[in-house]
């Protein structure tokens, strides 16, 4: 009977376990993969193979029941998700849905979520930057945060690493606060928004606007090819899963190449109820997982453990994690466990109008936009807020039609459009400051349909997010009247944190295990065999769209993982 209980075990057990299968755990399982160990990747939503399992990627809008658009009873029902740009007709099947997932919402918290393999990055805007030195050294030069144990110089030939693999399309620009990378070619500008960047190189020193750097194949290079993806078609319907591959995703790129290894091992429908700790050993030894569909409990065993279920679930699951060497959660020997999450500010916008160029128009779509880098508070504290924002920025011209009248008259007035004036925009993205005030904790009383605590999120903006507003505001209608435009509107919509998807912290970076949960290598300072790499990690959220940096900081503590694990010192 020995004998068998150890062969079970051995059946369970895997070099390697990584939890989540989004965007920085399909790294994960594709680093460890590579180097050779046996890896099992656990996902708690369903399963969702590249290119068979999109099943709106070519639904032409009429195909759909409602064109496209949500039935207002679903929408009643999921008022949390409804909220989100990219929940409609053709990808609902890839959210959570309200009821589904619940969460104690103590402060007003939209949390959006994907469980599926691949996760968000089906989903995901593709927006890719790198962070720099004015963002590693932010904490410590404002004393917002405590200081990053990395710098630029730490992550850079990762960032290298990851783009040369995932394919980033953008320009070698040469701003300061915004590192170059390895880049595919860019999208183009259209007249009107290259005559905003003219404007503003002209009158602002400081100041750029420059084509958004994204996660599509504008030329596929071998590597790319050799992963069965082809050079993006700008169908810009990404969010239903691309049939081409053209954008970076799990499922087309890091899960795909991680099973071609042999070592992969893909789990889903498994929900992670905690990882299991050795008190003896003084390491984790594996996961207990509660099957999603017959709620049975299944252990697994490995010894490293890569934690990547999203910022927020990764919280839930440390949290959760408690042994009588860790009655507050795996690690938690600070109390800060779940404490200092932050966010991006989306609040506001700017809207205007141009009358030049009107012997121009656009042909065709653009799965990407010009940005603009931040330019606040880069080189010296210049504001009444701490740290600053970035913006993203579009111009289009817009086809006007009369629908004045009835019947056949009405018909031919909407069969010729004529096009109007051109229309720009921009939203802001603004660093939120982490806060001890900001925290998610579990609930003690209310549970999820596995028995799993639900999770309670205290997050909320401040009076620093509500100057960077008012200055975002002030800002650029100052840059969009010097560029000519009118009819300039600045606006808040009001919406509550979480709608920005950038959820991070909680388990954030640092020199000293008292005031920080991980090292300078993602690796827990209490359980040195578990590792962090998903948004929960960060310290501070600088301005950029996080995803690249949540890669590039995978990669990198894989590669420290396995090096000590081959030195015994795992």
């Amino acid at each position: 009977m020995a004998n068998l209980t150890i062969d079970a075990q051995k059946d369970l057990t895997y070099d390697a376990i990584v939890i989540g299968s989004g965007i920085s755990g399909g790294w994960a399982a594709k680093e460890l993969c590579e180097k050779g160990l046996k890896t099992l990747v656990l996902e708690r939503g369903r399963d969702v193979r590249h290119n068979l399992d999109y099943p709106s990627t070519n639904l032409h809008p009429w195909e759909f029941p409602h064109r496209g658009q949500l039935p207002l009873e679903v929408k009643q029902q999921n008022p949390i998700v409804s909220r989100c740009y990219a929940f409609y007709e053709g990808t609902e099947h890839f959210f959570v849905k309200d009821a589904e997932q619940p969460y104690v919402q103590e402060k007003p918290f939209d949390w959006i979520r994907g469980y599926q393999v691949g996760g968000k990055s089906l989903l995901w805007a593709r927006q890719t930057q790198r962070w720099s030195d004015f963002d590693f050294e932010g904490p410590a030069r404002d004393g917002f945060a405590v200081d990053w144990p990395i710098r630029y110089r730490d992550l850079a030939p990762w960032y290298s690493h990851v783009e040369r693999f995932a394919g980033i399309s953008g320009n070698r620009d040469g701003v300061p606060q915004l590192p170059d990378g390895e880049f595919l070619p860019a999208h183009e500008m259209n007249c009107v928004e290259t005559h905003f960047q003219q404007q503003i190189a002209r009158r602002y020193k400081d100041r750029q606007v420059i084509m958004g750097r994204a996660a599509h194949l504008t030329r596929p290079e071998p590597i790319h090819l050799e992963q069965g993806r082809a050079r993006c078609q700008h169908r810009v319907i990404c969010e239903r899963g691309c049939p081409f591959g053209s954008y970076f995703s799990s499922n087309a790129s890091t899960l795909p190449w991680a099973a071609k290894t042999g070592n992969l091992r893909l789990q889903p429908h498994a929900i992670v109820h905690s990882i299991l700790y050795d008190e003896q050993k003084g390491r984790a030894t594996g996961v207990r997982v509660i099957d999603a569909q017959t709620k049975e409990v299944t252990e697994y065993y490995a010894r490293l453990i890569f934690v990547n279920a999203s910022a927020l679930n990764t919280n839930l699951i440390l949290l959760n994690s408690t042994s009588g060497r860790f009655p507050q959660g795996l690690g938690n020997d600070s109390g800060l466990l779940g404490k200092y999450v932050a966010f991006h500010n989306y609040r506001a916008r700017i809207t205007a109008e141009y009358d030049g160029h009107l012997d121009y128009t656009t042909s065709g779509r653009r799965p990407n936009s010009p940005y603009i880098p931040r330019f606040r508070n880069v080189h010296r504290q210049e504001t009444d807020f701490l740290r600053g924002y970035a913006a993203g920025f579009v111009a289009r011209r817009i086809s006007e039609s009369d629908q004045q009248g009835m019947g056949a008259s009405l018909t031919q007035r909407l069969l010729k459009p004529e096009l109007g004036g051109w229309q720009v925009g921009s939203h802001m993205m603004g660093e939120t400051i982490p806060k001890e005030s900001n925290f998610v904790a579990l609930d003690p009383t209310a549970t999820d349909p596995w028995g799993m605590p639900q999770l309670r999120i205290s997050v909320a903006y401040d009076e620093n997010d509500e100057k960077m507003i008012r200055d975002y505001q002030e800002q650029l209608t100052e840059m969009f009247a010097l560029a000519g435009f009118t009819n300039i509107q600045a606006s808040d919509d009001g919406r509550a944190p979480g709608l920005d998807i950038h959820e991070m912290g909680g388990v954030r970076m640092g020199h000293d295990p008292k005031t920080s949960l991980l090292n300078k290598w993602n690796q827990l300072h209490a359980c040195p065999n578990v590792f962090v790499t998903d948004g929960a990690c960060m310290t501070s959220t600088a301005t950029q769209n996080p995803s690249l940096t949540y890669m590039a900081l995978a990669a990198r503590a894989v590669d420290f993982a396995v090096g000590e694990l081959n030195k015994q010192n795992l």
